[in-house]
């Protein structure tokens, strides 16, 4: 991962179905940008806000990143001002890549993309393609007509690979597109929450191992909200209390103690922390049920706590 911000020029912008832009990046002096792996996502700054898209385009490609960009009018503005504002030659602040969805040895992969969650399907499907592995790739959107990437999707290396399912026709996503449980066989999902849930649940009832489905989440909502507790920061031996309507992020920063925090919605890690004593409540979709069982990290942009304290190493 590249740690220190990158200027990055955007190239081409391409609007497409569904309200998404395709946004393609590059280094403006034509260096090779920062290797990367399928399922690997970026930040970009938006004014004082920093979000989270996931690179769309052929890992193998260091030239340029792709981007594909929904306009979400219950988003908190990030992606609104982008479809506003970003236009061809301008520059924007890039840090990364992260790659919190990487795929895994597999004999079989099965790809599951919900509108604007084929963008790290895409990725995908090209690294698997290139190695020549078994793989399917289903992207799912409300209709034929509000289905962006068709011009890509046809010419892509994995195009045989690819089955599209709209909502409104026959060609509709039923269950039986998930595979039979074996042991070299893993999902993957990323799109709306609900349709990731419908999914993730189908696949656990049919048998398929907790660890052997993958996930994103590009939105989620939370509820940092609870029964007041203390959190201590063991490493300025500061302590405060949490109140019932705010998150532990925003009562650390009453102290002086900042976390740094992207999403602000459990899914992107960067506000991950190890907890040296008590029990959290966790409430993001970052990490495992294994990790959430283990109970040595936590996500202080949403979660809380069930034990009246937590120790936590800041």
């Amino acid at each position: 991962m590249t740690s220190n911000p990158l200027t990055l020029t955007i190239t081409a912008r391409q609007d497409a179905p569904g309200d998404i832009m395709c946004l393609t990046l590059a280094d403006p002096d034509g260096a090779p940008l920062p290797p990367v792996t399928a399922g690997a996502h970026i930040d970009i700054a938006i004014g004082d806000q920093w979000r989270q898209y996931s690179l769309a385009g052929d890992p193998a490609d260091r030239s340029q990143w792709t981007l594909g960009i929904l306009k979400d009018p219950e988003s908190r503005g990030g992606s609104t001002a982008l479809h506003a504002g970003a236009r061809p030659g301008q520059t924007v602040t890039v840090t990364g890549p992260r790659n919190h969805f990487a795929l895994v040895e597999a004999d079989r992969s099965c790809l599951f993309g919900g509108g604007i969650g084929i963008t790290p399907m895409l990725a995908m499907a090209h690294e698997l393609a290139a190695r020549g592995a078994a793989f399917d790739l289903h992207y799912c959107t409300r209709s034929a007509g509000r289905t962006a990437f068709l011009d890509l999707l046809g010419a892509a290396p994995f195009a045989g690979h690819t089955r599209l399912h709209h909502d409104d026709d026959a060609t509709k996503l039923t269950l039986a597109a998930l595979p039979a449980p074996a042991p070299g066989t893993h999902i993957y999902i990323c799109g709306p929450e609900g349709f990731m849930d419908w999914l993730i649940a189908a696949a656990e009832a049919m048998g398929h191992a907790p660890d052997h489905i993958h996930r994103e989440y590009f939105s989620a909502e939370v509820d940092v909200t609870g029964e007041t507790f203390e959190v201590e920061a063991r490493e300025t031996g500061i302590t405060v209390t949490v109140g019932a309507e705010e998150s532990i992020v925003t009562a650390l920063a009453r102290a002086g103690i900042s976390v740094d925090v992207k999403c602000e919605e459990g899914i992107c890690g960067t506000c991950l922390t190890d907890v040296l004593e008590g029990l959290p409540d966790h409430r993001d979709h970052f990490l495992t049920d294994e990790e959430k069982e283990d109970n040595s990290e936590m996500c202080l942009c949403c979660s809380r706590a069930k034990s009246a304290k937590l120790v936590l190493d800041i």
